[in-house]
């Protein structure tokens, strides 16, 4: 078994881990069916009450006029640009360059729909009012992801959102939310949904992240924009039979986690100040601005391996199962938390950072 593996099956056998909401195993499922009746009908090729429903709670909850239910985020995301990229007949639309649509989708967005991407603002760095007004070309839409994950989740300041949107009206150009993380950054903002995607044209939310469902999305807008994109989802296939699974899941877990966002932001911030405290370790952002922060540390993967392993062992307490290495000197994971991060015994998280803290500090001698 290599060194990777060790860290993965530690983490496995902790009885604490620091992050997320639990396991992703059939239990997330079966919990979420456990009070409907089995006789409830399901939907049919995106029809029927248990995902109109659905749709229009998550309309209301985000103040579009409608919303759909999508089975992807990436299925979703696609779809709303290649509408705004027909509707201004331009085949260009701007976003950041570490935007998931550029990095994780294998270039679905230009093999599919022959729309070409202009990157804003540096790779470590959210995008700012004076990117988009620097833009030369002409764009169809605009996206911005709240918050940039692969920066550590950071955020612009509300005010530059507020510009940047009125900009975009004036220049008619649309602007499109990545929401994946929207429900975890309102109490940063300390904004509603509704407030927040008011800036925007479309909205699209995820509900496999913070909210812990299966899988599954929204994408929300004008009743005209989401009559296209239902026309899109077929396309695409994702008008599967019945979409039931997710959406009950959805919505389950949305009532269960979606009060809880500003607890699980203040927990972020403490357990960053935890990490803050260690020698060789820093957060990304120091201070968070939602429930999720990258942890970077200038050790060796390999040697914090080692490190990890001894404490997951030696505490039961698990920090993490990966590590990503940015160089053979230095290595960072991301952090989100969720249910699991309240269940654990403060004095003994002080212990596992003092142990982190003193392996770090004798593996650099």
């Amino acid at each position: 078994m290599n060194e990777i593996n060790l860290l993965v099956e530690s983490y496995k056998q902790t009885k604490y881990q620091l992050v997320g909401n639990g396991g992703r195993d059939v239990q997330v499922l079966k919990e979420a069916l456990r009070e409907i009746e089995g006789q409830q009908e399901s939907d049919m090729y995106g029809k029927g009450k248990i995902i109109e429903d659905f749709q229009a709670k998550m309309a209301t909850y985000l103040g579009k006029e409608d919303a759909v239910f999508f089975p992807s985020g990436t299925m979703a995301q696609q779809i709303a640009l290649r509408i705004w990229c027909d509707k201004k007949g331009v085949k260009k639309v701007a976003y950041h360059p570490l935007c998931h649509l550029e990095i994780h989708e294998e270039d679905g967005l230009k093999k599919l729909h022959h729309i070409k991407s202009i990157l804003l603002a540096d790779k470590n760095r959210v995008i700012q009012l004076e990117d988009v007004l620097n833009i030369e070309e002409d764009i169809a839409c605009l996206l911005l992801e709240l918050p940039q994950r692969e920066i550590g989740g950071q955020l612009p300041e509300y005010q530059t959102l507020e510009a940047i949107s009125s900009y975009c009206r004036e220049k008619g150009i649309r602007l499109h939310l990545d929401g994946a993380r929207l429900f975890e950054i309102l109490p940063y903002y300390k904004k509603t949904a509704a407030e927040i995607c008011n800036l925007f044209d479309s909205v699209y939310v995820s509900f496999y992240k913070g909210i812990g469902g299966v899988a599954g999305a929204i994408l929300a807008g004008d009743k005209a924009f989401t009559k296209e994109t239902k026309v899109w989802k077929r396309r695409y296939g994702g008008d599967l039979i019945s979409l039931y699974p997710y959406i009950v899941s959805a919505d389950y877990y949305f009532e269960q986690r979606a009060h809880k966002m500003k607890q699980y932001y203040e927990d972020a911030k403490e357990l960053a100040s935890y990490f803050n405290n260690c020698h060789a370790v820093s957060t990304r952002p120091i201070v968070p601005v939602s429930n999720m922060f990258h942890v970077h540390f200038d050790v060796p993967k390999e040697k914090l391996e080692s490190i990890l392993v001894n404490i997951h062992k030696g505490t039961d307490i698990g920090l993490t199962k990966y590590l990503s290495e940015t160089s053979e000197q230095t290595c960072f994971y991301e952090i989100s938390i969720g249910d699991r991060y309240a269940e654990i015994p403060k004095e003994e998280l002080n212990r596992v950072f003092h142990l982190l803290d003193e392996g770090i500090r004798s593996s650099l001698e």
